[in-house]
């Protein structure tokens, strides 16, 4: 922490990034160290090289987070502040930004972070990197604001499922308390994030199941969206953030997985463990990472064989 405070007290503006299409913890990560960089009287440009999901639209500084798929970013930055991204790929195209030389500092929570940053705060213990940018906060001595506290409480409440998931430990509850403590609207948010769906997620969902699809022990479900299914149910790719339960919360399933076909011809597959499987570690073996229990990689080839190959994969992991 006090390394990252230095890193900070050391530069004048920043980058900041966030994992390509970006998540609940992402984003609110991203509005968080925007708020502290200005408390510390900083600038920084924010970044991040997918759509937004325009559900959070109502996040501080929501607006300022420049998506690269629309617009384009001009100069190169030496100093730049890596948010829940897992591996240095997470950040995507906007590594193109970097001066060459640039300083990194890198703040995440997955398990599977192989550490690229020139200084690293890595939490694996941490329900969200969120909880992490708490802690930070504590440690520069800043007490927090209403925007600030919205954003972390939205963080730790996506991340935790609602705060139903096993990386709900006591200290997310404390941090949780006081945020709600400063004002943070819980229900609210709630409804919002966790409840509340569009029409186009409502349509993509009826479809997804239309596919589910299990093992023959029915340890492992899975489900699938091809390329044309957003468009022909009016939804965006935020929209498929979810769909993945569906196929997890079967009774008896220990591995759910979303199979995702890419406009480049790819399989982006997510998978989710009832805790059984170490899906971190299966990810990994397809290039990919994430926790233990959530996890996600990206295959080549048509959906079908990218399905054959990672379900296989699960079958030996559950043997």
């Amino acid at each position: 922490m006090k390394e990252a405070l230095a890193f900070i007290e050391g530069h004048v503006s920043f980058l900041v990034v966030s994992h390509v299409q970006p998540d609940g913890d992402a984003i609110s990560s991203t509005a968080v160290v925007a708020w502290l960089l200005n408390k510390l009287g900083k600038t920084a440009v924010l970044a991040n090289e997918s759509l937004l999901p325009s559900r959070l639209s109502f996040l501080h500084r929501f607006d300022e987070i420049q998506s690269l798929k629309q617009t384009k970013i001009e100069g190169t930055y030496d100093a730049v502040i890596a948010v829940d991204c897992a591996d240095f790929r997470r950040i995507g195209e906007l590594s193109a930004l970097f001066a060459p030389n640039a300083a990194l500092l890198n703040i995440d929570h997955h398990p599977t972070n192989d550490g690229f940053g020139t200084v690293n705060v890595i939490q694996p213990e941490a329900a969200a990197t969120v909880e992490i940018l708490y802690d930070l906060i504590e440690q520069a001595g800043i007490a927090l604001d209403l925007d600030c506290a919205t954003a972390i409480y939205t963080g730790l409440l996506t991340d935790t499922g609602g705060f139903r998931y096993s990386n709900t430990s006591p200290r997310v509850m404390e941090i949780a308390a006081s945020l709600l403590a400063v004002g943070v609207s819980g229900s609210e948010l709630a409804d919002h994030l966790l409840e509340k769906m569009t029409i186009g997620k409502l349509k993509l969902l009826q479809t997804a199941l239309s596919r589910l699809t299990f093992s023959d022990n029915l340890e492992i479900g899975w489900l699938y969206m091809t390329k044309d299914d957003l468009r022909e149910c009016g939804a965006v790719p935020e929209d498929l953030e979810g769909i993945v339960n569906y196929a997890l919360n079967v009774d008896g399933v220990e591995v759910g997985i979303l199979f995702k076909e890419t406009e480049a011809g790819a399989v982006k597959a997510s998978l989710r463990s009832a805790g059984k499987a170490d899906v971190a570690a299966i990810a990994q073996s397809f290039g990919g990472g994430g926790h233990v229990r959530a996890s996600g990689c990206t295959l080549e080839g048509p959906i079908s064989s990218a399905t054959a190959l990672l379900v296989e994969a699960v079958r030996k992991a559950l043997v």
